[in-house]
């Protein structure tokens, strides 16, 4: 067996079930949860039909690189987008998914990792990050969010350590701070990639759910883009349908950038087996063809966020995130008590912080505060605002 499986932690989601056997939550209210990042607003309609409309797409073998009108259908809404420039034939590639795609993307940038190879990213983190550095032979580099930012500095890494790192995830709009990278920031990972030859894969899944439609959050590309960087040089990002579209289970997103490194993840999969069906790929291209429900997904985030945030107010205060579905809370105590108090008295899930994060430099960033993830209804979020409310004012 591989003994880096060894390495690897429970899942947030294992630790909660643990953490909750044998609790009885109050039976007199229905369960509400805030606690795992999937989407529960109805998948578009466009999508539905055009998965009915294609179901002949089941009898053929679909193709690793995808059909052509996929790849230049992604390429056109990455330039609306962002305005940047993607050639469909070359630095573009559809995936089953940003799960899959990151976490097997680590295995084709580090392959036979020579002695003390490293793989750095945020702290608190996505725990995918952390399964593909280990399976990958890599020993992982967690560098702490700033509370005040949102967001990692990995400037703040030695050189020393920077050398050894050959895969930097970047996560923009960041799970679960909700910060997102400015220019200033991609310029900054672009200085330190160029100098110490690391490969950057930014995980941008949270892009198109923001509050501000005047001021939709800046992505890798688009950043590569504006400072004279159209190579995409070491840089690929990968996105999905499953926030932007409420299309969790299509399995359907893209990985774009750096036409090298495209090739080389191209022939891994090719052996990997990790082709999408004819079918979701053509339900994949009326998803990104069409912007109007995306917009009314938006909307109804919008609703939600401000609602929460002014049930709260006087006893939780919650800092708007700029972009993303959750709201990352600073709690009384611990964030595992106040996680059990609540389900318990309360009948709502919520994920504990320090469940996302590791001990690094003495703590774990993550501990004293939760993930809200505002997914549900409308009304079942403010019924979950209003509980949190009530367990708050009963003196956790």
């Amino acid at each position: 067996m591989n003994p880096n499986l060894d390495k690897l932690q429970a899942y947030p989601f294992e630790r909660l079930a643990k953490l909750f056997a044998g609790v009885t939550p109050n039976p007199a209210l229905r369960p509400i949860s805030l606690s795992i990042g999937e989407p529960k607003h109805p998948t578009p309609e466009v999508i539905r039909n055009a998965l009915c409309s294609h179901i002949d797409g089941l009898a053929v073998y679909p193709g690793t690189k995808g059909l052509p009108v996929l790849r230049q259908t992604i390429s056109q809404w990455i330039n609306r987008r962002f305005d940047a420039h993607i050639d469909p034939e070359t630095q573009v590639v559809p995936i089953l998914g940003s799960r899959e795609a990151l976490f097997s993307f680590a295995q084709t940038v580090l392959g036979e990792c020579e002695k003390g190879t490293r793989v750095a990213f945020p702290n608190p983190f996505y725990q995918i990050y952390e399964g593909a550095a280990f399976l990958g032979g890599a020993e992982p580099v967690f560098v702490n969010i700033d509370a005040d930012t949102g967001l990692a500095d990995f400037s703040a890494l030695s050189d020393e350590v920077l050398d050894q790192v050959a895969l930097l995830y970047v996560c923009s709009p960041n799970n679960p701070t909700g910060a997102v990278m400015s220019l200033d920031n991609w310029q900054t990972l672009f200085d330190l990639a160029d100098k110490h030859d690391f490969v950057i894969a930014s995980d941008e899944c949270y892009s198109e759910i923001y509050f501000d439609e005047s001021d939709p959050p800046v992505g890798g590309l688009e950043a590569a883009s504006r400072l004279g960087r159209s190579d995409y040089n070491n840089l690929v990002v990968f996105s999905s349908l499953s926030k932007r579209s409420n299309a969790p289970g299509l399995r359907s997103g893209y990985v774009a950038g750096d036409a090298d490194l495209i090739s080389k993840f191209l022939l891994y999969r090719t052996y990997h087996g990790s082709a999408m069906s004819v079918t979701v790929q053509h339900a994949s291209v009326a998803a990104w063809s069409d912007e109007v429900h995306v917009q009314q997904n938006r909307e109804l985030y919008r609703q939600k966020f401000q609602a929460f945030q002014s049930i709260l107010k006087d006893t939780l205060p919650l800092t708007m995130p700029e972009a993303g579905f959750y709201f990352w809370a600073k709690v009384p105590g611990s964030d595992t008590q106040f996680a059990l108090d609540l389900y318990q008295q309360q009948n709502v899930t919520v994920l504990p912080g320090s469940y996302l994060g590791r001990e690094c430099n003495g703590h774990n960033p993550g501990e004293g505060h939760v993930r809200l993830a505002l997914v549900a209804s409308v009304e079942d979020c403010n019924e979950a605002a209003h509980r949190i409310k009530a367990l708050l004012s009963a003196g956790h």
